[in-house]
């Protein structure tokens, strides 16, 4: 295997995308490093819930759980803010209201403080571009930044490259990806409102529902 021995630090929401990316680098040959965040989300309980089966399920030895209370004083986004209801409307004009003020550069920053502790090669996030919610932060050339920008503001011997291997998928690919590395997508959660059954109705749920159907596979977990 051509990673083999190497260290993939794994940012993994509990999410369908994150948990694919997790499977095809350790099916790369990496020794996975799984890193959660809780973010004062609505759905924060239930997604550490699946993050911890996944990691289970992938035989991980190696986790971060790490707490970002701030955003919730940030606020500004529906997923942080219960002031603001989480649109059920169908996909939104611009970015949506879902959007977490520069989310995925904090994760990955941290991450990158991670990967040089650990001595990780690799980063990897489940972004996706083609097939995302619009958010600016999924964008392939915004990662490929912060990449530079992680390998310029780290050690000299320190050279991380940041996968992003779904960033060009459409959801129903993820899922026939999911299903031929039998990842356990019963496991996996994307609702943005619930966090016992999915709502079905949020732009997460969605993607994801609108996903299996053109995979022309039955999404495993239970809805309202």
């Amino acid at each position: 295997m051509k990673n083999k021995n190497k260290k993939a630090i794994c940012v993994m929401s509990g999410g369908m995308d994150s948990t694919l990316s997790a499977y095809m680098m350790q099916g790369d040959g990496c020794e996975i490093i799984a890193v959660h965040f809780n973010y004062d989300q609505r759905t924060q309980t239930k997604e550490l819930a699946c993050f911890h089966k996944i990691c289970d399920a992938l035989n991980v030895q190696n986790k971060y759980v790490l707490d970002l209370d701030f955003f919730k004083q940030l606020g500004a986004s529906a997923l942080t803010d219960k002031n603001i209801e989480v649109p059920v409307g169908g996909v939104e004009e611009g970015v949506p209201v879902t959007y977490v003020p520069f989310r995925n550069g904090i994760f990955l920053s941290m991450a990158a403080a991670i990967a040089e502790k650990e001595g990780a090669e690799f980063i990897t996030i489940g972004v996706v571009e083609e097939d995302s919610s619009g958010y600016p932060d999924c964008r392939e050339s915004y990662i490929k930044s912060m990449q530079e920008s992680i390998n310029l503001g780290t050690k000299d011997e320190t050279k991380i490259e940041i996968r992003m291997p779904l960033v060009h998928l459409k959801k129903s690919q993820i899922v026939q990806k999911s299903l031929a590395l039998k990842v356990p997508l019963e496991l996996t959660w994307s609702c943005y409102k619930n966090d016992v059954l999915a709502c079905g109705i949020c732009d997460s749920c969605r993607l994801r529902l609108n996903g299996f159907k053109l995979a022309g596979v039955i999404d495993p977990i239970e809805y309202e």
